[in-house]
């Protein structure tokens, strides 16, 4: 019985990473009842930092190592984006010092464990399928930040700048300040308009659509003039976004008196 513990136990740590997590189901899965999540879990082997949420490792845990877990143990369709794709690609001092919130997008929810876990960070989940219905985008880019474990390199898998923009802008007017929005466009001019034909085409919100086309002809960067309005949808009628705002003439839309004219 002790060589058979001690196989699994062996088969356990070249099956997960130190320091990332998997569920009870996960385990279960892989061969490792319940019993024997409890004896690993006693003896120290195994960590449980929430109910039926298990790593291998007692050090710190971070958001990303957690990203990681759920990208790649267990496999869910489950991207980086939004504000937070943009902190991590560079674009932190335009939006904000810290991460404090995590925004996921993906066409599931995501455990509802997250919430239980001992991080600094909550995590934001948004429906892909509601801004992408056809999930447009290119494959996975690289990570700014690689976890290393057990030899493996491992990368968070980010939305794009040019699609995290289009989320960011999803968040305005609620979420999102007009002013900050408005000086990271400004500071977008390597987007690739190839990318961002793709996605507008794709992109179901007019709202989104019509912010985007507002900031980039407003900053005037060398990629805006190679997109070719006439394939992006931008619906009909006015949108009013501010109170009070003033009307782009252009782009039927409303935004802060404030921020001036292009």
């Amino acid at each position: 019985m002790a060589t058979r513990l001690d196989s699994k136990l062996n088969q356990l740590q070249q099956e997960l990473p130190e320091g990332l997590l998997v569920d009870a189901a996960w385990l279960e899965a892989n061969g490792y009842s319940s019993a024997l999540r409890s004896q690993y879990v006693s003896s120290g082997w195994l960590d449980s930092p929430a109910r039926r949420v298990y790593r291998r490792s007692r050090g710190p845990m971070t958001w990303q190592q957690v990203v990681i877990s759920l990208q790649t143990m267990l496999d869910l369709p489950l991207t980086v984006g939004g504000r937070t794709a943009l902190e991590q690609q560079g674009y932190a001092h335009y939006l904000s010092a810290n991460v404090r919130t995590v925004h996921l997008y993906g066409p599931t929810r995501p455990p509802t464990w997250l919430d239980d876990l001992p991080l600094d960070v909550t995590f934001a989940w948004h429906n892909s399928l509601r801004l992408f219905p056809t999930d447009a985008d290119t494959p996975p880019l690289p990570s700014p930040t690689i976890y290393s474990a057990a030899g493996a390199q491992l990368p968070v898998r980010y939305s794009s700048k040019e699609r995290a923009v289009l989320e960011l802008l999803d968040e305005l007017p609620k979420h999102e300040s007009f002013h900050q929005v408005d000086a990271l466009m400004e500071g977008l001019s390597d987007l690739s308009p190839r990318r961002l034909q793709t996605l507008l085409e794709a992109c179901s919100s007019v709202k989104v659509k019509r912010l985007f086309l507002f900031f980039a002809d407003r900053h005037r960067h060398a990629w805006r003039p190679k997109l070719d309005l006439a394939r992006i949808d931008l619906g009909s009628g006015k949108r009013v976004l501010v109170k009070g705002g003033r009307l782009d003439p252009q782009y039927d839309i409303t935004v802060p008196a404030d921020l001036g004219g292009q």
